[in-house]
């Protein structure tokens, strides 16, 4: 079987966790790189694959699909087994809770702090600042509790939060106040296949 195509941008954390989710699965993939500056992402050969314009997106073997949290469900449920992502109602629930965070309140937070400084987005720096300690606060709280998002296992929550908390001082949001935070963010990094995302120039991390 031919390797999994990842239509990416590298410093792009919905495309990064689409990555980070391969290589834990040890699944090889072709990475293709997209001048999302040059609008590549907008030319009809890309919207033929995703009519959103968006990165991630992945070819496998012909099966093509976009939206990182959609193809962190299907690497997990093809590739993976019921620790990525649970098949008990409870369980299940518990991963899509993950996910709708890193679909909201990260999107909106850490994330779009972080777009700000590293790609000039105009959001208001104090409101998606506020939001995102706000998350973090959340996250540490429950992190005390357990080694990951849902329990003793990494699951395809974790990936889907990772990157863009792992970046948050890039966006002006420092970790030093979560530290149950920083120690599951190091229990990623521990994790066999890890890989890790470009780290930029800004922010609290600004040279």
């Amino acid at each position: 079987m031919s390797a999994i195509k990842l239509y990416t941008f590298s410093l792009s954390g919905h495309a990064h966790r689409v990555q980070l989710a391969l290589s834990l699965l040890n699944q090889p993939v072709e990475l293709i790189e997209m001048d999302l500056r040059g609008g590549q992402h907008k030319r009809p050969e890309f919207l033929a694959l995703n009519p959103f314009g968006q990165v991630p997106v992945i070819d496998d073997n012909g099966l093509v699909l976009a939206d990182s949290n959609a193809i962190l469900v299907y690497l997990a449920r093809r590739y993976g087994n019921a620790d990525w992502l649970p098949t008990d109602a409870a369980g299940e629930a518990a991963v899509q809770r993950w996910l709708s965070v890193a679909a909201g309140l990260l999107a909106f937070g850490p994330a779009a702090a972080r777009l700000v400084t590293v790609f000039g987005a105009g959001f208001r720096p104090e409101e998606v600042i506020a939001r995102a300690h706000g998350l973090l606060k959340v996250m540490d709280a429950e992190l005390a509790g357990r080694p990951f998002l849902i329990g003793a296992k990494p699951s395809i929550a974790d990936i889907a939060n990772y990157s863009y908390i792992a970046h948050a001082p890039e966006g002006n949001v420092s970790l030093a106040d979560y530290p149950n935070v920083r120690a599951w963010l190091a229990r990623i990094e521990a994790l066999p296949g890890f890989v890790p995302m470009p780290a930029t120039a800004a922010g609290l991390r600004a040279a």
